[in-house]
């Protein structure tokens, strides 16, 4: 299988000539290949399989490539990488193309994610353990969690770990007004915590928070 995979990466680096410097890293088991650093696809026992972005998903399926699968600790999960069947590596120019959006998607959406929009751990109260948390929670950036709002980004939490408490609502306020969470001005930190004692009253009684203001 490494040696598939080994003529393969000469195959790719070949194709993919025209996209920049071509590197390997080892990933998945397999090995990443990026272009001038960022990684559009990946190679595994001898087969390729492109990156792609939520906006390029319809179009691999709608040409019916089908996703990369990857066992971890013997569970598999389905990646956003898509099969190259042989018919695609016949027809270049295609390839090529496909690869090139690729890239230029993947280096989007990285600066979506720790540029333009910042990254999470960037912010006052938030370490890499918060961090996790809000990316499972569907919030992966400083745009993201001020665009939900120190509550609702809370209520999410809550989705993940239901034992959390006023301190880290308090933390998501001030990460998001650019305070440590002891030092929130009076006002806000009086809404909060408001808002949470109304919210634990609210859930103790099975009915659904009411979010008002920040």
């Amino acid at each position: 299988m490494k040696r598939m995979s080994t003529r393969r990466i000469t195959q790719a680096k070949s194709c993919f000539a025209a996209l920049g410097s071509i590197t390997t890293r080892s990933q998945f088991g397999g090995y990443g290949l990026l272009a001038e650093g960022v990684m559009f696809a990946v190679i595994a026992e001898g087969e390729l399989y492109l990156r792609a972005t939520a906006s390029m998903e319809p179009a691999f399926r709608a040409r019916g490539m089908v996703n990369m699968v990857y066992s971890k600790r013997g569970v598999p999960i389905t990646l956003r990488y898509y099969w190259v069947d042989e018919s695609l590596w016949r027809e270049r120019n295609e390839l090529v193309g496909l690869a090139w959006q690729a890239v230029r998607e993947a280096r989007r959406e990285q600066r979506l994610k720790a540029g333009d929009h910042g990254r999470l751990k960037a912010l006052p109260n938030i370490d890499v353990n918060m961090e996790r948390l809000l990316w499972r929670a569907g919030i992966r950036n400083a745009y993201d969690l001020r665009l939900q709002g120190a509550k609702r980004s809370y209520l999410s939490l809550l989705q993940q770990q239901t034992n959390l408490g006023l301190r880290v609502l308090l933390s998501l306020g001030g990460a998001i007004a650019g305070y440590h969470q002891a030092a929130l001005p009076a006002e806000l930190h009086n809404e909060l915590v408001r808002w949470f004692d109304h919210m634990m009253a609210m859930r103790r009684h099975g009915h659904e928070p009411v979010i008002q203001g920040p």
